[in-house]
């Protein structure tokens, strides 16, 4: 059976992280940015991981940040995937020897099979709502129905993700994950045990179903 993977973004405190992992998540993502209310420097993110245990990807997001900014980040973290939410070209998201995922926002004329094929080296494509001015994180989401099924890429599914929706998205996109943050908050950066559990619980479910 196929499993839906799970990213809880937006981690700033190390006993949220710790609840993700009970409830169930495979990745947890730090963000690099310090316009967002779930900004963390490099010294907070690591050291949050120094608390986790084995077999949890650690994701660094980033938005339009210098290379020396990502370099920076690299030294302090032992980051497994670099996440890159501005407008960084296909060169500059690889030149860390470090695998990443690219987001594009899902404006309303974009040519989503050009883009994947610009970012052949990706690991994976993660696909967010579009809001003018707001590189993620917006707590809107898209019509799903705008993802080909055959796209030859990991699709990482963004944008409005609830307990109560996660479900529909995996049945309607059959993504290779969801990364969700505000859907599982009680407050900005602050997470909900419960709604992680309810929302990891509810891909769970939506697996055996497609299965």
């Amino acid at each position: 059976m196929f499993r839906t993977r799970v990213k809880i973004c937006g981690i700033t405190r190390a006993e949220d992280a710790l609840a993700a992992i009970d409830a169930g998540a495979d990745a947890l993502g730090f963000v690099f940015y310090a316009k967002s209310p779930r900004a963390v420097s490099a010294a907070q993110a690591a050291d949050i991981i120094a608390q986790l245990p084995p077999f949890v990807s650690k994701v660094g997001l980033f938005v339009n940040a210098s290379a020396e900014e990502v370099g920076g980040v690299l030294k302090s973290c032992a980051l497994d995937l670099l996440q890159f939410h501005g407008d960084e070209l296909p060169d500059f998201c690889a030149a860390f020897a470090v695998p990443y995922m690219k987001a594009l926002r899902m404006r309303d004329d974009m040519d989503l099979v050009a883009a994947a094929n610009s970012y052949s080296s990706a690991s994976a494509l993660l696909l967010d709502s579009y809001k003018p001015g707001v590189p993620g994180g917006t707590g809107e989401s898209f019509d799903w129905h705008r993802i080909p099924r055959d796209l030859d890429h990991h699709i990482v599914l963004a944008g409005g993700l609830r307990p109560d929706n996660a479900a529909a998205a995996v049945v309607t996109c059959g993504p290779y994950g969801l990364d969700v943050s505000g859907g599982v908050e009680q407050a900005p950066g602050i997470k909900c045990a419960q709604k992680m559990t309810e929302f990891i619980k509810a891909v769970s479910h939506a697996d055996r179903r497609e299965d």
